[in-house]
């Protein structure tokens, strides 16, 4: 983090200046950094996707049950692409994890992270990401709606006709964050970029061997979704839902993880950092990884690691559900379903014998 980036962030808002008194905020150096995601990373696996955007249409539909719920603040924990972001200017937790068993996944989020420090507004952001030039003036963006942006990089693709990269400014973002990446890595970063890129707003999730799915949504369709009473709620969608998120991430509060949540390192090393803390969970996204665990028979290690994590009566699960399993009101979507359950229910409804197949968990 430069000594500009810092300086900008010192009294900011008095939400940073709340933010800031939470047990679980430590100012840390890229060292520092580096070091939390080494302590606690466990091994990588394989996953047959890259997963550089959500597959997940449904994502907002859980807004109304978040707000209802009262999760906020404390610890956030996650799995996956940006998705995470939305959940996160939502809750407004004070620190972050993103854990994912692919270390592509660490690897595209410190791209994420890369244009955060480099974008102080939106429309940056999205500039950067897709590879348009930025507006003479951002700050005139900062009231636009989510239409002006994608509009945005629609009209910079088609006027340049050309792909403006920024590989330098983000290999300087990345040294400058301290965690030690090799040859491979660097490639493959570049590769995620240039795809983002490439593809443009058209840009869908992708699998391995496996054709795209015509249910998916494009970027586009995911930053112009609305939760289900009519309300934009990306972190995309406001300047203030952004800047929580950016703060986070110049602050080095939200902290990639390679781990397998039913894995003996990521999840229990968490726990322990947030006992240590004082704090507890607001909000665990989990995407269908339930689905996965059941199949290869790891969920009773997954509820085992998570019933030794901080919790109490606020703290939600969002969970995605795909398939026959996939229910949402009016029977409309795109072939996703998000829901919303008590960790504690989740958990001691789990011990008392309930919730023993994938079946009984999504369909209660």
């Amino acid at each position: 983090m430069t000594a500009r980036v810092r300086t900008a962030l010192i009294g900011s808002t008095l939400l940073l200046l709340c933010v800031a008194r939470s047990p679980l905020v430590a100012r840390q150096t890229s060292g520092a950094f580096a070091e939390t995601i080494a302590k606690l990373s466990g091994t990588g696996g394989y996953f047959d996707t890259d997963n550089l955007i959500s597959n997940e249409g449904s994502y907002l539909d859980v807004i109304p049950a978040l707000e209802a719920s009262g999760a906020s603040g404390g610890a956030y924990i996650g799995v996956g692409p940006d998705q995470n972001f939305s959940y996160i200017a939502e809750v407004r937790p004070a620190i972050a994890f993103i854990v994912d068993v692919r270390r592509n996944n660490l690897l595209l989020h410190l791209l994420f992270k890369s244009l955060f420090t480099l974008a102080p507004t939106r429309v940056e952001y999205v500039s950067l990401l897709f590879g348009v030039s930025a507006p003479a003036d951002p700050k005139e963006w900062r009231n636009a709606g989510v239409a002006r942006l994608i509009d945005h990089v629609d009209r910079g693709r088609s006027a340049h006709g050309r792909e403006e990269t920024v590989s330098a400014r983000i290999e300087a973002a990345l040294a400058d964050f301290g965690v030690p990446l090799s040859d491979e890595d660097r490639s493959t970063i570049r590769r995620f970029h240039r795809t983002f890129v490439s593809r443009g707003l058209d840009l869908k999730f992708e699998t391995f061997g496996r054709p795209s799915q015509l249910s998916y949504p494009t970027y586009r369709e995911l930053l112009a979704q609305a939760d289900p009473l009519g309300r934009p709620r990306s972190f995309l969608s406001t300047e203030a839902r952004y800047e929580f998120v950016r703060r986070l991430q110049t602050t080095d509060r939200l902290i990639p993880v390679v781990g397998d949540l039913s894995g003996l390192i990521a999840l229990p090393a968490i726990g322990r950092m947030m006992k240590e803390r004082g704090a507890r969970i607001s909000a665990m996204y989990v995407s269908n990884v339930e689905f996965y665990l059941f199949r290869g028979e790891r969920f009773d290690a997954y509820l085992g690691n998570l019933s030794r994590v901080p919790y109490d009566s606020r703290s939600v699960l969002i969970r995605a559900i795909f398939g026959g399993y996939a229910r949402r009101p009016g029977g409309i979507g795109y072939g996703s379903a998000s829901a919303v359950q008590s960790v504690a229910e989740l958990v001691d409804g789990y011990a008392a014998g309930r919730s023993r197949s994938y079946g009984e968990l999504v369909l209660r």
